[in-house]
């Protein structure tokens, strides 16, 4: 296949909420309460929420940047691309990227909206419904076919939570965020019956619960002292534990329509994880009393996994030993992981180097995307103008330079010595494991 005749829909990407997202959405007796954008005389923007503060870090919007800018520190709206916050410009980038369609994970709420779980519940599920109706109806909503729409959970309450995806799933969102260890924010467990109405409420909806990596705020770091390549090194690897516990719950035994994404995983390390729970499988099923109606472990997992990768050329290598019909491709715009706006060549190079048919190339890159999301980007966009080479066109003349965007220019010795600082305080707050 030809790099310029691929299908790109991205399952994931991320959003820098714009400061009037609140404005249209919440109820009025909410609005003096709701999380505000602050701008500091420091220069960056922060998300501030009763006792909270929520910079926006260097790596979660570094896209059309130089690596020098790349770090921790937080920055302001003015520091990054257009395209991070506003819808218009994110299309121009998706374009110029040659990217179909995006599904865009939240930023300051946290992907599972922990930070509005207040004790008022009332409160903070309108703060989930503004957010959600804000996300569905004026980000995807602006340009219809371009963007999977995706929900925040009402993580605090599992019937609310339940009663949300239904009533987001009529306004067409079939994408749940939700919490890769629900146990570490203070709630039950993936094996307790308290989610089954979540459960069910997934399955009669046709809706995917998309975990992505980080979203208990927990993260595997070894020392405090150890520098911050440790931590992105082990970030995609840090999904395994849910794969592991999801597998071998109940939910995926007792739901056979239910279906998980381990959102920004990576694929490479699942083969062996298949082999490895099989082999779990064979030698302590008599004891552990697993039953999984004479499937396999990694038959299970075929059946309600989607695996995620950015650049993955090991997991492109053995898609077949993944399951062809279990991988999307992700942009991570606007991460530090993201290949914006170069990624069609950086996966094409990988598809051609295996020689990837391409009927394998198009599952991976857009129609298991469209099945397990229940999305048609061609019911707006005719497929011939779909293409990467077609989106490029349409996008002539806009910028997509790499340009320094910092109003300081921190050295490495400082950038490493914040992200010290940070951590030793998310440890002090038990935020890492």
């Amino acid at each position: 296949m030809h790099r310029d005749d691929m299908i790109l829909i991205s399952v994931d990407d991320h959003i820098i909420e714009p400061p009037d997202m609140f404005v249209n959405h919440l109820p009025k007796k909410y609005r003096d309460d709701a999380p505000q954008l602050v701008h500091r005389d420091d220069g960056t923007d922060v998300w501030t929420f009763r006792d909270r503060v929520i910079p926006n870090a260097a790596l979660n919007a570094v896209a059309g940047r130089p690596k020098e800018e790349y770090g921790m520190e937080p920055q302001g709206l003015d520091e990054i691309r257009p395209g991070c916050y506003d819808v218009n410009e994110r299309v121009k980038d998706m374009d110029a990227g040659g990217i179909l369609a995006s599904m865009c994970f939240p930023s300051f709420p946290g992907f599972a909206a922990r930070l509005f779980a207040t004790e008022d519940s009332d409160f903070s599920l309108a703060l989930v419904q503004a957010y959600n109706d804000w996300h569905i109806d004026e980000w995807c909503g602006a340009h219809p076919g371009r963007f999977i729409p995706m929900a925040l959970p009402a993580i605090w309450d599992a019937e609310l939570c339940a009663a949300e995806v239904r009533r987001v799933a009529a306004k067409g969102c079939h994408s749940l965020t939700f919490t890769e260890n629900p146990a570490a924010l203070g709630y039950p467990s993936f094996h307790s019956e308290y989610w089954n109405p979540l459960w069910k409420a997934l399955c009669d909806t046709d809706t995917v619960m998309s975990v992505h990596i980080g979203s208990s705020g927990r993260l595997s770091i070894p020392a405090v002292d150890s520098p911050p390549d440790v931590m992105i090194t082990l970030q995609p690897m840090n999904i395994v534990q849910a794969a592991a516990d999801l597998l071998w719950s109940r939910p995926v035994k007792d739901h056979p329509d239910l279906k998980i994404a381990l959102s920004e995983g990576g694929t490479g390390w699942i083969p062996y994880f298949l082999e490895r729970v099989d082999r779990t499988f064979e030698m302590h099923a008599t004891w552990t009393l697993q039953d999984f109606g004479g499937k396999l472990p990694s038959e299970v997992f075929r059946d309600h996994f989607l695996t995620c990768f950015i650049s993955d050329p090991l997991g492109v290598r053995l898609r077949h030993d993944i399951g062809i019909d279990n991988i999307c491709w992700e942009a991570d715009y606007p991460h530090s992981d993201s290949m914006w706006p170069g990624a069609p060549e950086e996966l094409h190079e990988v598809i051609e180097r295996y020689e990837v048919p391409d009927s394998d190339t198009d599952k991976m890159t857009h129609e298991n995307a469209m099945r397990w999301y229940s999305f048609d980007p061609f019911g707006h966009l005719p497929r011939e103008q779909a293409t990467v080479g077609a989106l490029r066109r349409r996008s002539a003349g806009h910028d997509v330079s790499i340009q320094p965007r910092s109003h300081q220019v921190l050295t490495p010795s400082e950038k490493l010595e914040g992200y010290r600082q940070r951590a030793r305080a998310a440890t002090a707050a038990g935020m890492t494991s």
